[in-house]
C-alpha cells in the first residue's frame, strides 16, 4: 500500500505552477519588447500630423513661435527612443520614428 505525503504533492503543485507563471512572465516581457526593438519608419515630412505640429529633423533650424532654445525631440518627454540613437520613437507618432536632432510643437520638457 502506498502514502500520499501531501507535502510532497503540495511543492510539486507548487513548482509546476511557479514554473508556468514564470514562462508567461518571460513570454510577455519578450512580446513587448519586440516591437519597441523593431525598426519603425522615420516621420515622412508630408505627414499631416507632422505639418500640424511642425515637425523638422533640425532643431536647429525652427522659427516656430513656440520653440524654446535648447528644445529637440531628443530631451523631451515624449521621446523614447535610446541615448545616442540618430532615430527613435515618440509618443505623439506612433507609428514613425522621429529624429533625436528634430523638434515639433509638441514638445514637452523631460522630467
Amino acid at each position: 500500500m502506498h502514502t500520499h505525503d501531501p507535502s510532497r504533492r503540495r511543492f510539486l503543485a507548487q513548482a509546476v505552477t511557479a514554473s508556468a507563471v514564470a514562462t508567461f512572465a518571460l513570454n510577455a516581457t519578450a512580446n513587448q519588447a519586440a516591437p519597441a526593438a523593431a525598426k519603425l519608419p522615420k516621420l515622412p515630412l508630408d505627414n499631416p500630423q507632422a505639418k500640424a505640429l511642425a515637425y523638422t529633423e533640425d532643431a536647429s533650424t525652427v522659427k516656430h513661435p513656440s520653440f524654446k532654445p535648447g528644445s529637440h525631440c531628443a530631451n523631451c518627454n515624449l521621446y523614447k527612443g535610446a541615448k545616442g540613437e540618430a532615430y527613435g520613437p515618440c509618443q505623439i507618432f506612433p507609428q514613425h520614428s522621429v529624429a533625436a536632432k528634430g523638434w515639433c510643437a509638441g514638445w514637452a520638457k523631460k522630467v
